[in-house]
């Protein structure tokens, strides 16, 4: 019996009982449609989450202070302030992979502007920073080298803060006090939004790190030193020459500082996002195999309506292979065609929950194929056994069915 002749006789079959086929597809229909929803979601949460590592800059490694041990007690990076701004310039100095570097001083302080004031976090960092973060001057210019060399009072603003004290004027030139010390205004950051822990990076305060540890915080060390690589390829050999700089100044004291590349916080950031996609789609590929119990389900009863069907087949000459291929193609049929529908009905959801809830979606193609193959391979997996069991039917019994 000829291939095309099969899928004729198949698609006559499963037209003859349209309603029963609808029914028996829906539970492919939905597992699919489950599981296209859910990986997308999952992958539009992830696709979010590296865009926000991403906006933290390019090629970043970031030196942590505070590894230190007190009394058997061990604290982790931030714990207590370790590194020094010599630290950064043995950095700078040593490494040639590094292009950018900035030692980093944070703090929170009442800031005083226009007769208002604001709670606000006032860092101290380098001049190098806009261009490790990505992140661009909107109005004016950023401090210079020699503001720092100078520990000049000068401030750059973000837009939270622009917002708060200066809602109604231009903020370029006038005076900022932070602990009643006046801080002149140079530049206005362009808006950067929430990071990955939900803070507002545009609520700051951006004052020369020399000036934060000498006129505002009044301390020795620094809290991080970021920094910026030449290129993607050297972040690794990188931060290895960034731990041995570090570790030949401690003079074999331990390790009181923790080296981490972008690449690494966009993995850890991204791995709860990646655990949830597959738990997600692993429940939804329950109900797929739910669907595929009901096609085995319904070629039974197939089988059983058309014995008398399939004893006149064998009885003129049909093959045994033939009835197996002939309710085999009928499964993947019935599968294929719900894996289509259900394919439709998860692009669809997807975008619908992106309408309703802002969450953004990624709808990708390999989900889409992956999805289509595997609910074809249920329909085969579970209609072997029916077309199997039609094939082996003795042709004399079967003509005597009633």
């Amino acid at each position: 019996m000829r291939f095309a002749s099969i899928i004729k006789v198949a698609l006559r079959a499963l037209r003859r009982n349209t309603m029963r086929s609808i029914l028996t597809a829906l539970g492919i229909i939905i597992g699919v449609g489950a599981v296209i929803a859910m990986v997308s979601i999952g992958n539009g949460a992830k696709a979010q989450v590296e865009a926000q590592v991403a906006s933290l800059g390019q090629n970043v490694v970031s030196v942590f202070s505070g590894s230190v041990s007190s009394g058997g007690s061990r604290g982790g990076w931030g714990s207590a302030p370790t590194l020094t701004v010599e630290d950064a310039e043995a950095i700078d100095r040593e490494v040639p992979d590094i292009i950018g570097v900035s030692p980093e001083v944070r703090d929170r302080n009442q800031v005083l502007a226009n007769g208002l004031n604001w709670n606000t976090s006032v860092n101290g960092v380098g001049p190098d920073f806009p261009d490790i973060r990505s992140w661009k001057i909107a109005e004016g210019t950023m401090f210079s080298e020699q503001d720092v060399r100078s520990v000049a009072k000068v401030a750059v603003i973000g837009k939270t803060v622009v917002d708060q004290l200066f809602a109604n004027t231009d903020p370029l030139g006038q005076t900022l006090r932070i602990r009643n010390i006046p801080f002149k205004i140079v530049g206005v950051m362009e808006t950067k939004g929430f990071n990955l822990f939900g803070s507002d990076q545009d609520d700051v305060v951006m004052v020369p790190y020399t000036s934060h540890m000498k006129r505002i915080s009044r301390r020795t060390n620094i809290n991080s030193i970021i920094l910026q690589a030449a290129n993607p390829e050297v972040i690794e050999r990188a931060q290895k020459e960034i731990t041995e700089v570090l570790t030949q100044r401690r003079k074999g004291r331990e390790a009181d500082f923790t080296v981490r590349t972008q690449i690494e916080l966009a993995q850890s950031a991204t791995a709860t996002t990646q655990t949830m996609t597959m738990l997600l789609a692993a429940i939804a590929s329950v109900s797929l195999i739910v669907g595929g119990i009901g096609i085995m389900n319904i070629m039974l009863v197939s089988v059983t309506e058309r014995t008398r069907e399939i004893g006149i087949r064998l009885a003129i000459g049909a093959h045994g292979r033939d009835v197996l291929m002939q309710f085999l193609i009928e499964a993947i049929i019935l599968s294929s065609l719900g894996g289509v529908l259900g394919i439709l009905l998860g692009v669809g959801s997807a975008q619908l929950v992106s309408h309703l809830n802002g969450w953004p979606v990624v709808v990708s193609t390999s989900s889409i194929v992956v999805a289509f193959v595997f609910s074809a391979a249920v329909g085969m997996f579970f209609g072997f056994y029916p077309a199997r069991k039609a094939a082996q039917l003795d042709p004399i019994e079967a003509l005597r069915y009633e």
